[in-house]
């Protein structure tokens, strides 16, 4: 959560505190200042701050107003009286708060924050599932861009995806772009799935028909990963993504959404965690449990989360870049899909 400090070295000290064990003290010095002017300037604007977990220590414990996992800060986006909304996050993010919140400024400190996930899918493709297959509902993770969301009929994230799908009434469902995703639920929710291709035939029989995209870091574990540190610390409880491969959560401890993950370790007595995620919420998590031991054995750092930083988070509210902008008619459609997936609880 934000720090709130009367000066820029008593923000230094209450950095150090908290990150020490993570970040260089120098580094740590040279920051002070940034977030002591980032939190300045948004109280004299009446700003608000979402941090997504994947943000970077130094910003996510010194900036952040609410930090969470997709579905958590779309909740508190849709609810925030505050304005402009800084999205610390990448731009599927930045526009869902755009969506939910249409009369407020929504600000992404990057100039691109894409998502190899996001780009697997086109407005187009669901259009050409929906002819192929009409009437079969389309459930649109929310790691998805703006236009694809609005030719969504429900928008889910990792955290109530199986929810999701249960309350459907329909025996097929559309579930996109995540194969791994779409996979694991499936599994847990008991359906088929399919990975059709353009010229073969639709599915006979009820089933879920899955995408064939994937998140660039979450697909980079392997089952050997969690072997080879079984073998090293027996008694670790491993935590997966269900981003990762449905080979890789079978072999995981626990596997779902990032903000249950950080409950998980949180109440949990293990002698050792590791965290099948990208990286920098590894460090947020060491962060906020000192007395926890986590395996610091990952090397996945998401290149699109890794855009942004303290400075370009200071110069969005300075400058309001980089305005988040969605079209009406796409903003009303993907707006609809949304509000059924802040209904699931």
């Amino acid at each position: 959560m934000a720090i709130e400090a009367a000066t820029v070295q008593e923000t230094y000290r209450l950095m150090q505190t908290k990150l020490a064990r993570l970040v260089p003290d120098v580094e740590l010095r040279v920051k002070a200042g940034l977030v002591y002017e980032i939190n300045r300037r948004k109280k004299e604007r009446g700003a608000i701050i979402l941090g997504h977990n994947y943000m970077e220590a130094t910003l996510y414990h010194t900036v952040a107003d609410v930090v969470g996992d997709s579905l958590e800060l779309s909740r508190r986006a849709a609810e925030t009286e505050r304005d402009p909304i800084i999205f610390c996050g990448v731009r599927f993010m930045a526009e869902t708060a755009k969506i939910l919140n249409p009369d407020k400024t929504v600000l992404l400190p990057a100039k691109v924050a894409g998502c190899s996930l996001a780009s697997s899918i086109t407005a187009q493709d669901v259009r050409d599932l929906k002819r192929r297959y009409p009437g079969v509902p389309v459930v649109s993770y929310i790691n998805t861009y703006a236009d694809v969301k609005a030719e969504s009929d429900y928008i889910c994230t990792s955290g109530n995806a199986s929810r999701l799908v249960q309350s459907i009434q329909s025996d097929t469902v559309i579930f996109l772009p995540d194969e791994f995703l779409a996979s694991n639920v499936a599994k847990e929710t008991g359906k088929k799935i399919v990975f059709p291709t353009k010229e073969g035939p639709p599915p006979s029989e009820p089933v879920m028909i899955g995408w064939r995209g994937r998140c660039e870091v979450h697909e980079q574990f392997s089952v050997e990963d969690i072997e080879n540190v079984r073998k090293q610390f027996p008694e670790v409880k491993v935590l997966a993504h269900p981003e990762c491969s449905p080979e890789v959560v079978a072999a995981s401890d626990f596997s779902q959404s990032t903000s249950r993950m950080v409950t998980f370790v949180r109440e949990s007595n293990a002698p050792h965690f590791l965290l099948l995620t990208e990286c920098s919420m590894a460090d947020n998590i060491i962060a906020e449990n000192p007395d926890k031991d986590v395996l610091r054995l990952c090397s996945v750092r998401c290149p699109h989360m890794n855009e942004i930083t303290l400075e370009d988070t200071l110069n969005s509210l300075i400058n309001n870049e980089q305005l988040i902008e969605v079209p009406e008619d796409i903003r009303v459609r993907a707006h609809t899909a949304l509000k059924r997936m802040l209904a699931v609880k």
